[in-house]
């Protein structure tokens, strides 16, 4: 295979490179070593992604070679230990009688695209390089769990607490098997994406997606969708590190949006009337465990909201509390029209406030909503209603994300008013107006309530989270990215190295006409009233 030498790094190319191939490493090499964003365009069908994997792990090896040299010279305090071997020929070198030396300070690399199939895609292209990474695709349990009894639960949230119910007893089989199969040489020395994960799982009676989180540690190169990276919440639960990593956009005409929509959220009148529900059926529950002389609402302090393992029925009740106060907040507003009102970013918590949902509540209500899901968990149509409580959790992750000191909050509320919009509509959905119509439905579902919808207009927002971070830069690659002048004044964050890459196929390559029968001399056409006729369809 060629090696090339781009930028001062050796990058082992499986094919002989074609100049918009050597122009688009030269370029990733650039963000990587200078620390610098990117917003790398090139067509579909150049290699893209091959140029973008070996270019990434050539430099990472490059840089752990020069890191791994330096140490040992300072180990040696400056004496040369190989006078006649260059620094970078030394790897992880180590002298005799002495363990490999590992460094934490090598950059991780996050490779993100839009879908798991994707990945896949990309994962096969790494197969057919010579570069050979600790790999991890990371993914959900709709993904990777192999529990039986947890993937019948109809509800994603219900399944994630009955996950950690079965861990936490340790009554999973499969996840029992995680700490004496992580070390496992066949996991360790292959590249493995969701599919194949899935498959050692099975075979081996150990869990998938606990074995990703395993592999996550030690991992040089680690793949995951998009909406992990650019969801607050998700990041933090798979607890992906940030600082000091490269991350790389694959596919990256799709991250604006991407960027909006992980941010964003709408909360409808049924949300909180199913939140309600579901409180009030483990309230009448909870009761009959209390004596009837004891009361339950007596103190709706949220200050002083239980965060241990033990759910009280007055914790309950001031989560109902809650509830109500927001259900009351948000129809307070009056909305002249069906079009609704808008209202500036900080809104939302002037709004969440009326409810006692604060930054110095949120931890204590965020706690208490997931005792309260998980106590909910496996019941009988329980499905049906916890999925309101799991929405406020959300919410109040998205909302107040991170732990600002008191001076920085005012500033960070303030901040929010220039990324987003809050806005208050009536609910009109075809739903309610069923309800309506329906005279054996409550009183209370057939109320017209207001949405509130918390929108993000910037994919900014993400982008500027991300570099919070300390990540070492951020590369944004795709076929279709121009004009790169508005695309990246969009993401609110420099980037310095730009390249708008041309084609591999010369204009004499190109031949284009224009076809308007088919070989049977039946007309093409894509008319809506044409769809489903066989000869258009043969």
């Amino acid at each position: 295979m060629p090696l090339l030498k781009l930028n001062g790094v050796t990058v082992d190319f499986p094919f002989t490179p074609y100049d918009c191939q050597k122009d688009y490493m030269t370029k990733v090499l650039e963000c990587l070593k200078q620390s610098h964003n990117g917003v790398l365009e090139s067509p579909t069908g150049t290699g893209k992604t091959l140029c973008l994997l070996c270019a990434t792990l050539a430099w990472r090896e490059h840089f752990k070679d020069s890191i791994s040299a330096r140490k040992i010279s300072e180990k040696l305090k400056g004496a040369e230990m190989f006078p006649n071997t260059p620094f970078s020929s030394w790897g992880t070198a180590a002298t005799d009688g002495d363990k490999p030396v590992y460094y934490t300070d090598i950059p991780k690399i996050i490779y993100a695209s839009r879908t798991h199939s994707q990945l896949a895609q990309v994962i096969s292209e790494l197969k057919n390089t010579t570069y050979r990474p600790k790999v991890c695709v990371l993914g959900s349990r709709e993904q990777l769990c192999i529990n039986q009894e947890v993937m019948r639960q109809e509800s994603n949230h219900v399944k994630v607490h009955m996950c950690r119910d079965k861990v936490s007893t340790r009554s999973c089989g499969f996840y029992n098997n995680v700490e004496e199969r992580s070390s496992d040489r066949e996991l360790l020395n292959s590249i493995l994406d969701v599919e194949d994960l899935v498959k050692f799982g099975n075979k081996q009676r150990v869990c998938p997606y606990f074995l990703t989180r395993s592999l996550k540690q030690h991992a040089d190169i680690i793949f995951m969708p998009y909406n992990y990276l650019l969801d607050p919440k998700s990041r933090r639960a798979h607890n992906i590190e940030l600082n000091k990593a490269v991350v790389i956009f694959d596919e990256a005409h799709n991250v604006e949006r991407m960027c909006e929509e992980s941010t964003s959220f709408d909360l409808t009148p049924y949300d909180v009337a199913s939140a309600i529900t579901a409180v009030d059926r483990l309230l009448e529950e909870k009761a009959k465990e209390v004596s009837r002389g004891d009361s339950v609402t007596e103190d709706i302090n949220v200050e002083s909201l239980s965060s241990g393992s033990k759910l009280e029925v007055t914790t309950i009740a001031k989560v109902k509390q809650i509830l109500l106060d927001l259900e009351a907040a948000i129809d307070s507003i009056d909305v002249p029209s069906e079009k609704g009102i808008t209202k500036p970013g900080i809104f939302i918590y002037e709004l969440l406030e009326k409810a006692h949902l604060t930054y110095s509540t949120k931890t204590a209500v965020y706690e208490a909503l997931e005792q309260i899901i998980g106590s909910l968990t496996g019941k009988p149509g329980a499905f049906l209603n916890s999925n309101g409580l799991q929405k406020l959790a959300d919410i109040i992750q998205l909302v107040f994300c991170g732990e600002p000191s008191e001076l920085d909050r005012q500033r960070k509320m303030e901040s929010y008013s220039a990324y987003f919009k809050v806005h208050i509509h009536r609910d009109t959905s075809a739903a309610k107006k069923k309800q309506a119509a329906d005279p054996w439905a409550s009183a209370s579902s057939k109320k017209q309530g207001n949405i509130l919808s918390y929108w993000c207009f910037s994919p900014g927002f993400s982008m500027q989270e991300l570099v919070n971070q300390g990540v070492r830069c951020i590369i944004l690659t795709s076929g279709t990215l121009s004009p790169l002048t508005t695309f990246t004044s969009e993401m609110r964050i420099n980037f310095p190295v730009l390249l708008e890459n041309g084609h591999v196929i010369s204009r004499d390559q190109i031949y284009v006409r224009v076809l308007d029968q088919g070989p049977d001399s039946v007309v093409l056409s894509s008319a809506f009233n044409r769809r489903f006729i066989p000869e258009v369809m043969a």
